[in-house]
């Protein structure tokens, strides 16, 4: 069931889902970019998948099931041979004695149900489905890496030395690294050398899992294919190399950052996955508060001033500015950016990407966008003092300027930028706000359950007065307290969690901080004086997201320690 423009026009455009101005220009890059006018509005963030598959079921008279809060039958799953469910767009799902559900992409294809209702011996109950819904269920078909890699191992045992087939057979096993990497949602490759083997681990969700361990005959191999992708040289084997390249997976383009050093064992290769069509979280999603994300959006419509984000590596700093950029990216201002690398291309804003080679520092770029007219610069990080005092200039002569800074908490960004030699008035005049921030891993909501605190987990807060004092706040008696857990299954591989959330701190620049940092108070200072004046910190955060059954204390004190 193909869904004309028109239809879709009628299904987002006249209830006012969806502005004239945003479709128009979802018809037009369509053209452009050679992607479905739908697939553009979901990830541009205008209207969410599972909205979208509600209202186009309504507009057909069909149910709307959503596959990935399902649970599977996997024995009525697999009753459907996948060349049939990928040629006739349909997933079996779920069932009992007297009937069958099916979600379809055409529920209206009476033929195909029919079919199934013979095979079955049942009635057929169709749903509609949406095409991102369907090809990630398609992907329950695949058999697993270790599967597939076997078999390419059996094949590589059985070809002769120097025949073409092996080395088709070891771009084969580049593919499937990457391919399974992206289909798992893996940020990074490692590809390690041992004594003996080569190990292949994924970092999910922030955690690094063991997926495969191969002979060490291979990593030869492996480094050649993966040089020549990323245009290394592939007989320098004794210094770093840093590369990229792209490739493809179904629809989607996935851009990957290369790192390969040399090690004991060999060369080690860890390849960073960045897929732009992945990114459909918006900054309504990320994690922040009510209240803080009505700080936030108020803040970046300033039309100067500095607007800072800050954490460790890994914390997701860049994405909370890409998701700040994507609210300002508009028509009516022009959005330079300078980043190092630039991890992800957007429509409409005119990125440069540090180059060493060619001495395009960050301070160099900064300066050459200053000439360019920007209303708002985006500066990937803030490394150095030239660099914080360009950004800080172009902050006090009109610019709104958004950036990162390594930093375990925004008290301990002011300070940092002191050190940097920026005068305290330029501090206080150009920062708005600060954003610090961490990543934890979400429960699993599929087989996420509540449970009473347990005496060993009383112990814990009674042992930690700040963290007592937070708790004690939400629940006066702990014996009635009731936090979350996951016991684990197939729809998080039974590791208890399924993607990850951010946990914040965001610090408005008040006329209280701003006496502190005049008088360059320190960060404890800082901090202190903010919280007084409202600011919930991080823990807070944490903790709130704990007692809301998000994440456990294990993944807070993880990732920030015991507050």
């Amino acid at each position: 069931m193909k869904i004309t423009n028109e239809k879709l026009k009628k299904i987002l455009v006249e209830p006012g889902y969806l502005s004239e101005d945003d479709f128009k220009k979802a018809v037009k890059d369509s053209h452009s970019k050679k992607k479905a006018v739908i697939d553009l509005i979901i990830d541009n963030g205008l209207i969410k998948d599972e909205q979208f598959g509600q209202l186009a079921a309504a507009d057909i008279g069909y149910p709307f099931v959503n596959l990935r809060a399902e649970k599977f039958n996997e024995k009525i799953f697999y009753s459907i041979p996948d060349l049939v469910a990928k040629s006739k767009k349909l997933i079996a799902f779920s069932g009992d004695d007297s009937q069958v559900k099916v979600g379809m992409a055409d529920p209206t294809d009476l033929e195909m149900i029919h079919v199934l209702e013979k095979k079955f011996s049942k009635r057929v109950k169709p749903y509609y489905i949406t095409m991102r819904d369907l090809n990630q269920a398609l992907l329950r078909y695949r058999a697993g890496l270790k599967g597939d890699m076997d078999d390419v191992l059996r094949r590589i045992k059985n070809t002769e030395e120097g025949n073409i087939e092996k080395d088709e057979l070891m771009i084969k096993i580049v593919d499937l690294f990457l391919e399974y990497g992206y289909i798992n949602k893996a940020s990074d490759i490692h590809i390690e050398p041992a004594r003996e083997e080569v190990v292949i681990r994924f970092r999910i969700d922030g955690v690094m899992h063991q997926v495969l361990v191969l002979p060490k005959e291979f990593l030869d191999l492996i480094l050649s294919r993966i040089k020549i992708m990323a245009k290394m040289r592939i007989d320098e084997h004794k210094a770093a190399q840093d590369g990229k390249f792209q490739f493809k997976y179904q629809n989607n383009y996935i851009d990957a950052r290369v790192s390969i050093v040399p090690v004991n064992e060999g060369e080690n290769i860890v390849i960073r996955l960045l897929a732009a069509s992945s990114r459909e979280v918006n900054l309504d999603e990320s994690g922040l508060s009510n209240e803080n994300l009505k700080l936030v959006k108020a803040i970046i419509k300033n039309p100067h001033g500095m607007v800072l984000v800050t954490g460790p590596t890994g914390c997701g700093k860049t994405t909370t500015i890409y998701e700040i950029l994507k609210i300002l990216n508009t028509s009516k201002v022009n959005i330079a950016t300078i980043e190092d690398p630039t991890e992800y291309d957007i429509e409409g804003i005119g990125q440069i990407q540090v180059n060493a080679k060619t001495g395009l520092t960050f301070a160099k770029g900064l300066r050459a966008l200053v000439r360019q007219d920007p209303d708002i610069i985006m500066v990937g990080e803030i490394r150095d003092q030239e660099t914080a005092k360009i950004a800080v200039n172009s902050a006090m002569t009109g610019h709104l300027v958004l950036s990162t800074m390594h930093a375990n908490d925004s008290a301990t960004t002011l300070p940092r930028l002191l050190d940097m030699g920026i005068e305290p008035y330029l501090v206080v005049s150009t920062i708005k706000i600060i954003i610090a921030q961490r990543l934890v891993r979400k429960l699993c909501e599929k087989c996420r359950y509540s449970y009473k605190i347990s005496p060993e987990e009383i112990k814990i807060i009674n042992k930690n007065e700040k963290f007592k004092k937070i708790i004690f706040e939400k629940q006066k008696n702990l014996d009635k307290l009731y936090l979350y857990k996951s016991k684990g299954c197939k729809v998080c591989s039974d590791s208890g969690y399924k993607g990850r959330v951010g946990i914040f701190e965001v610090m408005e620049m008040n006329e209280s901080i701003k006496e502190k940092v005049l008088k360059k108070a320190s960060s404890v200072e800082i901090e202190k004086i903010a919280e007084k004046t409202g600011m919930p910190c991080m823990f807070v955060d944490g903790i709130d997201k704990v007692l809301n059954g998000i994440t456990t204390l294990d993944e807070v004190f993880r990732v920030i320690g015991e507050g």
